[in-house]
C-alpha cells in the first residue's frame, strides 16, 4: 500500500510540475522514483519534507522570474529541473532514508533534516537573493560581484537562506503532529521535534554557505567571448566560452551535492552536541 500511495502522490506532484515546465522529462522520472521510494521506506514525514522543498523552491523560482532573467542567464541549469538537479538535491536524502529503513538510528533522521534544510536554504537564497537591490559580494574576497555570480552572497540571500532552513524544520514538526505519530513515525517522534526548527535553520545556513564557498573556489566557471560575462555555462551567446577557473567535474550539480552533504553533517553533529540523538 505504501508503494502505491507513494507512486500516486509522486506522479501527481511531478506531473503537475512537468506540465508547468518546472521539470524536464528526465526530471519527472527521477522525481517519481525518488518520491515513491522515500514514501514507501520512510513515512509521510520524510516524503513531506522532500515535497516541501520541491514545491516551495518551484514557487520561488517562478516568483518575479522576469526580474531575475539577467542573473539566471549565466546559470548552468535553467528553472526546468532535469534528473541531475533532482538527484543532486534529493539523492543524498534518499540514501539517508534507505539507511534508516535498513538500520534505524536517530542520526539518519537528523542528517536527512539537515540535507533538506541545506538544499532548501540554498535554493531560496538563489531565487530570493537574486532580487536584491544591492549587488552581492563574493564570499571569498568580499568584493562586489555581478548578480548571478557563483559564490556571491547578499543580505537578502542570507535572510532567505535562514528562512528556508527554518521552514523545513517547521514543516517536519507540523507533519509529525498531523500524522498523529503513528507507527512509521514512532521512532522519529522520540527525537525531540521541538529542536528540529533550530537544527534545520543552522544546518541550512551552513549548507548554503558551503555551497557558496565551493562555488567561488572549486566550481568550473567560464567567460563569454561575446558579452564578457563570468558564467557557469561552457557555451553562451551561441559561442563556446573560455574556462577561467575551477576544478574538473565541479559543475553546479556537484556543488549542490557538497552543500547538502555539509548541511546533513552539520545537523548530525548538532544533534550529538546537544544530546538530541
Amino acid at each position: 500500500m505504501e508503494w502505491f500511495i507513494g507512486l500516486a502522490c509522486s506522479t501527481a506532484i511531478a506531473g503537475a510540475a512537468y506540465a508547468k515546465r518546472s521539470l524536464a522529462g528526465s526530471g519527472f522520472f527521477a522525481a517519481v522514483v525518488l518520491g515513491t521510494v522515500m514514501y514507501a521506506l520512510g513515512s509521510a514525514i520524510w516524503f513531506g519534507s522532500l515535497i516541501a522543498f520541491f514545491i516551495s523552491s518551484t514557487l520561488w523560482s517562478k516568483w518575479k522570474k522576469h526580474a531575475k532573467k539577467e542573473a539566471e542567464s549565466g546559470y548552468e541549469k535553467s528553472g526546468t529541473r532535469d534528473a541531475g538537479q533532482v538527484l543532486a538535491n534529493g539523492g543524498l536524502g534518499l540514501l539517508l532514508c534507505v539507511a534508516d529503513w535498513a538500520w534505524s538510528h536517530p542520526l539518519w533522521w537528523y542528517a536527512f533534516l539537515g540535507v533538506m534544510a541545506a538544499v532548501t536554504a540554498d535554493t531560496w537564497a538563489t531565487e530570493i537573493g537574486g532580487l536584491s537591490q544591492k549587488p552581492p559580494r563574493s564570499i571569498k574576497t568580499g568584493r562586489r560581484v555581478p548578480p548571478g555570480t557563483s559564490g556571491g552572497v547578499s543580505g537578502l540571500g542570507m535572510a532567505a537562506s535562514l528562512a528556508g532552513g527554518l521552514f523545513i524544520g517547521a514543516v517536519a514538526w507540523m507533519l509529525l503532529g498531523l500524522h498523529g505519530q503513528s507507527a512509521p513515525d514512532a521512532a522519529v517522534a522520540e527525537l525531540r521535534p521541538a529542536a528540529w526548527i533550530g537544527v534545520a535553520g543552522l544546518a541550512g545556513i551552513i549548507g548554503s554557505l558551503t555551497d557558496s564557498w565551493i562555488g567561488a573556489t572549486w566550481q568550473q566557471m567560464y567567460r563569454c567571448s561575446v558579452c564578457d560575462r563570468e558564467i557557469e555555462q561552457a557555451r553562451h551567446c551561441e559561442k563556446p566560452a573560455v574556462r577561467i577557473r575551477g576544478r574538473a567535474g565541479w559543475n553546479n550539480d556537484a556543488v549542490n551535492v557538497a552543500g547538502s552533504l555539509a548541511g546533513g553533517a552539520a545537523a548530525a553533529l548538532l544533534a550529538l552536541a546537544f544530546g538530541l540523538a
